[in-house]
C-alpha cells in the first residue's frame, strides 16, 4: 500500500509539473495585453494633456479675451502722428495729450498664448489682389484708419483714394492691388426721419407724430452692394442703439418697419436690434462673395466717469484700469454709465450663434484702457471717452483681426 501511495504521489507531482508552465504562460499573455492597453491609454492621455496644458499649436485655440496689459517701453508703433488719415480728434500726439506717447507701448498679453504685433509688409504681400471692407459706425472707422496708417508706412508704391460700392472712403495699395474700405452705417439697416401723415395709420393711432423709421429687413445702401466686392468683411453695430440723445424715446423714437409696414406693438430699441440682426446676418451670409471671410466685432467700451458724455462725464486716467475697476464700470449688475458694452454683446452672441461669422472679441481687453481715449484732447466741448487715440488700442484690435484671419485662411480654425 505504501508503494501504491508513493506511486500516486509521484504521478500527481509529475502531473503538477506538466500543468505548472500553463499558468505563468497565461499570466504572461494577460500581463502583456494589459500592458499594451495601458501603454496606448497612457500615450493618448499624455497627448490630450499636452494639447490642453502646453501652449496651443495654433492661435485659434487661444482665448484672446483673457489676458492683461503689460508695459513694453520698447514697443514701437507701426505709424505716427503724421498719417494724414487720422481724424484730428483722434490724433492725441498732435493734440499733446499727456500720456499719448505711452499709449502704444502697452501690450495685450493673453494668458495661454501670444498675440504678435502684425507685420504690415507681410500683410500687403499675403493679401495682394484682395479687398477688405469695414462696415459699421465710427468705431469701425477708428479701426480702419489704424490699419490704413500701418499699411501706408510699409507700402512702396502709390495709394489710390476712391469710393467703391457705396464706401465712405477706400484706399488701394497699387503695388499689391489690395483695397481696404470703410462703409459708414450706424444701425446696419436703413433708417431715416419719419413724420405722421394726414391719412393716419397704426403709429398715428397710437399717438406717434415723429421719429426715425428703421426698416429691419433692408440693409443701408452704404454697404448693401459691398458684399459682392470684398473678400474680407468686418462688421459692427451697437453704440447708436443705446443713444437716447440720438433717438429720444419721446421726441424722436425708433419706429420699426418690416416689409414696409410698422411693427405693432412698437418695439424697444434692444428688441429692434435683435430683429435687425435676425435679418442682416442671413443677408450677409446669402450675398457675400463665395469664400469671403466674415468677422463681427464686439462692442467697443466707453469710459465715462462721473456721468455720461452730456452730463459732465470724463476719462482722465493715465494708465490701464485694474480688474476691480473694470468690474465697477462695466458689470451689468452695477448698471453703470458704461454698461452698454456687455449688454450689446449679449444680443450679438445670441444672433451670431450658428452663423459662419468669426467673432472678433475686443471688448474685455478694451475695458481696461480708460487711459486710451482722446478725452479733453479730442477737441470737443466734452471729453471724448468713446473713440480711441491713434496710435493706440485699435492697433491691437488689428493684431487680433489679422491673427484670426491668418488662422482661418491657413486652415487652423
Amino acid at each position: 500500500m505504501a508503494s501504491g501511495r508513493v506511486t500516486r504521489e509521484v504521478n500527481e507531482q509529475q502531473s503538477t509539473k506538466k500543468k505548472v508552465p500553463l499558468f505563468p504562460l497565461l499570466s504572461l499573455l494577460c500581463f502583456t495585453s494589459i500592458f499594451l492597453l495601458l501603454s496606448q491609454y497612457r500615450t493618448a492621455s499624455t497627448s490630450t494633456s499636452t494639447s490642453t496644458s502646453a501652449p496651443p499649436t495654433f492661435p485659434a485655440a487661444c482665448d484672446y479675451s483673457d489676458g492683461a496689459w503689460l508695459p513694453r517701453p520698447a514697443r514701437t508703433p507701426a505709424y505716427d502722428r503724421t498719417c494724414k488719415e487720422i481724424f484730428k480728434g483722434w490724433n492725441c500726439l498732435a493734440a499733446n495729450k499727456s500720456n499719448a506717447p505711452s499709449l502704444a507701448t502697452w501690450r495685450w498679453q493673453p494668458r495661454r498664448c501670444d498675440l504678435p504685433q502684425f507685420d504690415p509688409a507681410l500683410f500687403l504681400r499675403a493679401r495682394a489682389h484682395s479687398s477688405v471692407g469695414f462696415v459699421g459706425d465710427s468705431l469701425n472707422r477708428n479701426m480702419f484708419v489704424s490699419l490704413f496708417c500701418a499699411l501706408k508706412t510699409a507700402s512702396p508704391g502709390p495709394v489710390r483714394k476712391w469710393r467703391p460700392a457705396g464706401a465712405d472712403r477706400a484706399f488701394t495699395f497699387l503695388a499689391y492691388n489690395l483695397t481696404i474700405a470703410y462703409h459708414r452705417t450706424n444701425l446696419l439697416s436703413r433708417y431715416g426721419r419719419w413724420s405722421a401723415t394726414d391719412d393716419g395709420g397704426a403709429l398715428e393711432t397710437l399717438g406717434f407724430r415723429e421719429g426715425f423709421r428703421v426698416d429691419v429687413d433692408v440693409p443701408e445702401s452704404t454697404w448693401a452692394q459691398a458684399l459682392r466686392f470684398h473678400d474680407i468683411l468686418i462688421f459692427n453695430t451697437g453704440h447708436w442703439w443705446w443713444a437716447p440723445s440720438k433717438f429720444d424715446p419721446t421726441k424722436s423714437p425708433m419706429l420699426f418697419f418690416k416689409k414696409g409696414q410698422p411693427v405693432i406693438p412698437p418695439l424697444r430699441p434692444d428688441q429692434g436690434l435683435d430683429m435687425v440682426l435676425e435679418h442682416m446676418i442671413p443677408y450677409v451670409e446669402e450675398n457675400a462673395r463665395p469664400g469671403a471671410v466674415k468677422f463681427f466685432r464686439t462692442q467697443s467700451p466707453r469710459h465715462f466717469e462721473g456721468g455720461d458724455w452730456d452730463q459732465g462725464g470724463s476719462c482722465q486716467r493715465d494708465r490701464p484700469l485694474s480688474v476691480e475697476q473694470v468690474e465697477e464700470l462695466f458689470s451689468v449688475r452695477n448698471n453703470g454709465t458704461n454698461v452698454e458694452a456687455r449688454l450689446v454683446n449679449e444680443h450679438l452672441y445670441k444672433a451670431l450663434k450658428g452663423s459662419s461669422f468669426i467673432i472678433l472679441d475686443i471688448t474685455h481687453m478694451s475695458e481696461f484702457r480708460a487711459d486710451a481715449h482722446p478725452a479733453s484732447a479730442g477737441g470737443k466741448k466734452h471729453d471724448d471717452c468713446m473713440h480711441w487715440c491713434l496710435p493706440g488700442i485699435t492697433d491691437t484690435w488689428n493684431d487680433l483681426f489679422i491673427e484670426l484671419l491668418n488662422s482661418k485662411i491657413n486652415g487652423r480654425s
